[in-house]
């Protein structure tokens, strides 16, 4: 959803990338969708697509330079009066500037004079992605509270590949209406488990499970952008995707085994008003952990005494049910299946819900090919009764959407 019954007033950044070509398309996207887009675009940015094809599509006149539209005082006019502000694409000089908060033109003086959200869109070669001072911008800016869409992994111009291709124009304009959207959280604490659990074995080998993390990074950054106070408890997540998380209502808490998992899910939940389970945690834990590295000469590798984890989520609802939660709380279970069988995934996810004593249970397919360290899912909500309540497939933060929308709907 999107602010009603007033204008929605977006400026769009285009700094000087090859990947400007794609915001031509974001900038299309945007007024079909009844904005106001202003686009501001560098000198640099100027030399990929031309003013005549921003202006015809905008609609409106455009200029890199402060000196124009003086009357209207244009270089700061555009910041205050923004809903939003788009830089698509953000090269990696570009990021040092507003880092450094440089404003020589247009577009500098613009994000200096904003205090709405900004977007940034980053687009650059991979190893200018990965350079430490690339990076130490980037987390910079994240705690000032910019918000990130991509970059994607895949070709880059020249031929390149790697991290550093900016996010597709659907991708971005996704992240903008959930941006725009209503702040329906606003006063709710929302708690997120992700990643996966890993049980040692030994100083050097664990048991665990797949997860990357992604999906439960973007439910706690969406919840959070929808005026939530969001904990999110983090498994063994890689930095690069619990940066995709990174935002000022969003405190983040480090675990590494499921004991650690469910005591951090149980402090946190005492008080929160929405619990969402995304994290796999290892059903199983070996019942002793060796000291030291075992050798396949100690004859010990090809057995393992296991002992079972507590049920996190379970633990979670009964605690809930015997007052030691919020009454009205809200608790949602995650469950990847691999039976290719649709009708059979829904009728383990309906009793795994009804076991569990959980709210909503969001069931995926998952295997060697998709459901794990994709960009994108697939889920189907079961609630109350048995019944599907929602089906969402795309990006990991439209699924999260989904679920957040369905989760205010059972409150």
């Amino acid at each position: 959803m999107l602010r009603q019954n007033r204008i929605v007033n977006i400026v769009v950044g285009v700094t000087g990338g090859i990947a400007a070509y794609k915001t031509v398309h974001l900038v299309r996207l945007l007024t079909k969708a009844g904005h106001d887009v202003t686009v501001v675009p560098t000198e640099d940015a100027l030399r990929f697509v031309g003013t005549p094809t921003w202006e015809a599509l905008s609609r409106h006149p455009v200029t890199t330079s402060v000196h124009d539209d003086v009357a209207r005082v244009r270089h700061v006019a555009l910041g205050q009066g923004a809903d939003l502000v788009v830089v698509a694409p953000a090269t990696a000089n570009s990021i040092a500037k507003i880092t450094a908060g440089i404003a020589d033109d247009l577009l500098g003086t613009t994000l200096l004079a904003t205090e709405a959200p900004v977007l940034l869109a980053p687009a650059m070669h991979a190893e200018m992605w990965r350079n430490a001072a690339t990076q130490a911008n980037i987390a910079t800016l994240r705690s000032r509270g910019m918000h990130l869409v991509g970059p994607s992994d895949g070709e880059l111009a020249g031929g390149d590949s790697g991290p550093g291709r900016m996010a597709e124009p659907e991708e971005i304009f996704d992240r903008v209406v959930a941006l725009l959207g209503p702040r329906d959280f606003e006063g709710l604490r929302v708690v997120v488990s992700a990643g996966g659990t890993r049980e040692p074995i030994d100083p050097v080998r664990f048991l665990g499970n797949r997860s990357s993390g992604r999906q439960g990074a973007a439910l706690a950054a969406d919840a959070a952008a929808r005026g939530a106070e969001v904990t999110l408890v983090a498994a063994n997540i890689s930095a690069d995707v619990l940066a995709e998380a990174r935002h000022p209502s969003v405190r983040v808490v480090a675990v590494g085994t499921a004991a650690e998992l469910a005591t951090a899910m149980k402090g946190a939940a005492a008080a929160a008003d929405v619990v969402v389970m995304a994290a796999a945690v290892a059903d199983y834990r070996p019942a002793s952990v060796a000291a030291h590295k075992l050798t396949k000469e100690q004859g010990v590798l090809t057995h393992l005494d296991l002992v079972e984890n507590e049920d996190v989520v379970a633990a979670l609802a009964s605690a809930r049910a015997q007052g030691g939660a919020p009454s009205g709380q809200t608790i949602v279970a995650f469950a990847a299946e691999t039976s290719e069988d649709a009708e059979e995934r829904r009728d383990r996810a309906r009793r795994k819900r009804e076991r569990k004593g959980v709210d909503l249970l969001a069931v995926n397919l998952a295997n060697a090919e998709r459901g794990f360290e994709r960009l994108d899912n697939a889920v189907e909500i079961v609630g109350e009764g048995g019944a599907v309540v929602r089906a969402a497939e795309g990006t990991k933060h439209q699924v999260a959407a989904a679920i957040l929308d369905v989760v205010l709907g059972v409150r």
